[in-house]
């Protein structure tokens, strides 16, 4: 049976990286992204050098109409989904919450955290057995900011990513009968273009192993997850975070 892997936000950073390392293991790959069309198919194009099928697939994950009209897209030109990697967030804005606008609060738990959840019941209605699916694992991306808190940057982010933490917990326990497991990653300070000018120089003395990790050793943590060598895994956070 083949491999048939999701990734939200997938064009870019962790998503990217993740996408990519799927299809060097074999997974045929649905590349998720909302405005940086040229990156997910550049995404695409890598990954069916592996010889892997692969498609780049436009919705904005913050609305449940193009969250139905991604997972239609997948089963159509896919087939039936085998994994899923709940990755897309933002942030939206950084300095002290104080400071933040309802907007900026809003949107951050619209993508980090309504869409997410939307997102999982879609893929756990194609994978659970419950709906005649053969199982399957579900990744969700969280972060070590839902423990550290993110004052004066950004904690806004921090409490919409603790969703994904709750989402973890409850969905596992769900579908532990229904064949699919499900976990997460809280990636620490990862390097991405998503962080602001001077945050490395801040955080970095933060970090007992002194460097940043690369999305290639957050990408491998997830297709650990993804594999059957996780066979007996659920409902875990596994901390990618240099120790912090």
């Amino acid at each position: 049976m083949s491999k048939i892997l999701l990734v939200t936000g997938g064009s870019r950073g962790i998503g990217a990286g993740i996408a990519r390392m799927a299809g060097r293991d074999g997974y045929d790959v649905a590349v998720n992204y909302n405005k940086s069309k040229a990156e997910a198919d550049a995404v695409v194009a890598d990954i069916k050098r592996h010889g892997q099928r692969a498609i780049a697939i436009q919705a904005d994950v913050s609305r449940e109409a193009e969250i139905l009209r991604l997972f239609e897209t997948v089963d159509r030109e896919l087939g039936r989904l085998t994994a899923f990697v709940n990755n897309a967030g933002i942030i939206a804005s950084v300095g002290r919450l104080e400071d933040f606008s309802f907007a900026d609060i809003a949107r951050s738990f619209d993508v980090n955290a309504t869409g997410p959840l939307f997102c999982a019941r879609e893929a756990v209605r194609r994978m659970a057995k419950k709906f005649g699916g053969a199982g399957g694992a579900v990744v969700n991306i969280a972060s070590a900011a839902t423990t550290l808190g993110s004052a004066n940057e950004f904690i806004h982010y921090a409490a919409s990513k603790a969703a994904m933490d709750a989402l973890t917990y409850g969905l596992s326990k769900e579908m532990a009968l229904e064949g699919v497991r499900v976990n997460a990653v809280s990636p620490g300070y990862i390097e991405t273009e998503i962080h602001y000018d001077g945050r490395e120089a801040k955080i970095l003395p933060n970090i007992p192993m002194q460097r940043a990790g690369t999305t290639a050793e957050l990408a491998e943590t997830v297709m650990f997850l993804l594999s059957e060598k996780a066979s007996y895994v659920t409902g875990s956070i596994l901390r990618v975070s240099g120790g912090r």
